[in-house]
């Protein structure tokens, strides 16, 4: 595998986050891969997990506001992902929830995709994402949604390049078979589960942390709190939704806003419980509370039956409640109280070490010089 030219092809650079740090331990893999993404804006001190590496872009790097806006550029997306020549690599994997996945390769060139989704707001989360980008009436949701038809089309065609799918989950490999009619194989992304340490003795408030943003349902989970003036939540995230925090909070919630990784994981540490409101493709936050040995009260879809174990598990890890109120949450929460003691600190911290870094760069590295023997073979 050492002697093979390999491409990586990332959607695009400018945050260090879910799909950064899968790439991150792809060129950990193999740090002699070319990297190439539609833009990359990331900060001179921000490149380690990229080796530093020199990144091929597309034209999008070039068109007006891009560094701010380059989401805007989503039609042409398509068009630049296909005009990398990647004609010279034996290997090319792309990291792809957009668009990555759409370059153009040879007969002679094996293609595999790290998929972390098909494109979310093209396919089944379109209405959502037209409803909280107010594109839901009117000329321009029109035209968003005659650009997401075509995106649609042009993302099943190009399913046709990949040889083979890896998806980050079991709930995404389902979106991958309802989307593509594909197969896949499952590698759950890493996590950096050395940076957290178990702390067993804990103390009597909640905790969430994220972005504010609507799919996350922070404020649902604040609304929750203010029906139960008895029980402490500590709230640690800053985006759009924090004003409708605000709006619900009682006296009960602490509202921190963003605070460095040092700050979060003393809380995560310390918290009774870890409490997590969206549906995700994985979601590294309730892996990251396990980590620390703090249980998880969660959403009952999405990855998180695949990292979490609820209570009818042989070793539980955790509570599901299964609708998306204020109702359910509380309810899952006095069910957490009663029966929350037979979740040890240890067995959500043993729970996390199955997601480490290391086990995803075996997996990862086996799977890749798996395909490329099965590949030469055929």
């Amino acid at each position: 595998m050492n002697k093979l030219k390999i491409a990586i092809v990332h959607d695009w650079l400018t945050v260090y986050a879910g799909a950064e740090r899968v790439l991150e331990q792809m060129l950990v893999c193999f740090p002699d891969a070319d990297l190439y993404s539609l833009v990359d804006f990331l900060p001179e001190e921000n490149r380690d997990f990229i080796l530093n590496k020199k990144v091929t872009t597309s034209f999008i790097q070039h068109l007006p506001l891009a560094r701010t806006k380059y989401r805007n550029y989503l039609p042409m997306m398509p068009l630049a992902v296909e005009q990398f020549d990647l004609s010279g690599y034996d290997l090319v994997i792309s990291s792809s929830h957009a668009v990555s996945k759409g370059v153009l390769v040879g007969p002679n060139q094996l293609h595999l995709c790290m998929c972390y989704s098909p494109i979310r707001y093209a396919w089944d989360l379109q209405h959502q994402y037209l409803r909280e980008s107010g594109l839901d009436r009117g000329l321009k949701s029109w035209v968003a949604r005659w650009i997401l038809h075509k995106m649609r089309l042009w993302d099943v065609r190009t399913a046709n390049g990949v040889d083979e799918f890896i998806a980050i989950s079991r709930f995404i490999a389902r979106r991958i078979d309802k989307t593509y009619r594909r197969s896949s194989t499952v590698i759950y992304p890493p996590v950096d589960v050395s940076a957290f340490t178990l702390q067993t003795e804990k103390e009597n408030f909640y905790l969430t942390a994220s972005r504010m943003v609507p799919y996350k349902k922070i404020p649902m989970i604040v609304e929750a709190f203010a029906s139960m003036p008895d029980k402490r939540l500590v709230v640690i995230g800053d985006g759009p939704d924090l004003a409708k925090c605000k709006e619900v909070a009682g006296s009960n919630v602490a509202l921190m806003g963003w605070q460095p990784f040092e700050v979060l994981k003393d809380h995560m540490q310390r918290a009774k419980g870890f409490i997590f409101a969206a549906e995700e493709d994985f979601g590294i936050a309730p892996l990251e509370a396990q980590a620390c040995g703090t249980p998880v009260i969660a959403f009952g879809k999405g990855a998180v039956l695949e990292t979490v174990h609820g209570l009818n598990a042989d070793v539980p890890t955790g509570v599901f409640f299964q609708e998306q109120t204020p109702k359910a949450v509380v309810e899952a929460l006095h069910i957490f109280e009663v029966e929350g003691g037979s979740i040890s600190a240890q067995a959500c911290r043993e729970n996390a070490l199955r997601f480490s870094p290391e086990r995803f760069r075996k997996e990862f590295t086996e799977f890749v010089d798996a395909s490329w023997r099965a590949w030469n073979r055929s």
